[in-house]
């Protein structure tokens, strides 16, 4: 971060404003553009003082979030993320609907913190049915794992790098202070902005419509597996072959003999 810093005071380095605005900037730029192709962008921040401002602002622009913890594996093994969402909402409508009314009251308390358990960690992302186009991180380096991940997908990754990140493993970095919340809350809220101005440019007809798959999880089972029997082209059962059986056929045989035996007598008389 040597390029980002303006100077040393007692200690403490001060990071180069015009520096921080010209990479805010360019990180508008990338979110513009991957909003206007119809995609999304995952906002990731599990700082407890913290977490109201990204949970607000994600949600003001209509993109998810992850405030509680990141699940490791949550990009590189988004299918098990995925059935984690599917039981998630399978629970919420259970109870919305009544559904375990008629169980028993251990049960019912068993389901009911197993919902609240997934609702703590997937409420923010619970209608993400696919993998989000851009991540905008605050403290790249407490959030390693999940920088990770996106670049083994070749996700880009915006983030706010204090002077400890290493902004080699950025592609949008932006010298900020990633614990003040004045500075988090002013670059969050200019990103969101950039967001929110490039979805209401995309036409209604671009914009993105939420997959079946996001509805619930017992009923897509059902229309998948229906789904697929009606496209796969039904095929003939292979008729089975008659083995011949010796007894059967000597059988025949000596009725067929006897028959003649008959007809020759009736022919003498």
């Amino acid at each position: 971060m040597r390029r980002f810093i303006f100077t040393e005071r007692n200690g403490i380095h001060i990071i180069d404003l015009r520096k921080t605005l010209d990479r805010l900037r360019a990180a508008q730029n990338a979110v513009r553009g991957t909003v206007l192709k119809g995609e999304r962008v995952l906002f990731v921040c599990t700082k407890k003082q913290l977490r109201s401002i990204i949970e607000e602002e994600a949600r003001r622009c209509g993109s998810f979030y992850v405030t509680e913890r990141w699940l490791g594996g949550m990009l590189t093994n988004f299918q098990t993320i995925r059935k984690q969402i599917r039981r998630l909402k399978e629970l919420e409508r259970g109870q919305e609907e009544n559904a375990f009314e008629f169980y028993t009251k251990k049960e019912r308390l068993l389901l009911d913190r197993e919902r609240a358990k997934l609702d703590k960690y997937l409420s923010g992302v619970k209608d993400m049915s696919r993998l989000p186009a851009a991540m905008f991180v605050v403290d790249a380096r407490r959030e390693h794992i999940a920088v990770k991940e996106a670049a083994r997908l070749g996700i880009p990754v915006i983030a706010i790098a204090d002077t400890n990140a290493d902004p080699d493993l950025i592609d949008y970095p932006i010298p900020g202070n990633d614990d003040a919340i004045r500075s988090v809350s002013l670059i969050t809220r200019a990103v969101a902005d950039a967001i929110e101005t490039a979805r209401r440019e995309v036409p209604e007809e671009e914009r993105p419509v939420p997959e079946a798959e996001a509805t619930t999880y017992s009923t897509e089972t059902g229309e998948k597996a229906a789904e697929a029997d009606s496209e796969r082209p039904q095929r003939r059962r292979p008729r089975r072959k008659r083995r011949p059986r010796p007894e059967v056929i000597a059988q025949h045989l000596k009725s067929g003999d006897d028959d003649e035996g008959e007809s020759g007598d009736d022919g003498e008389d």
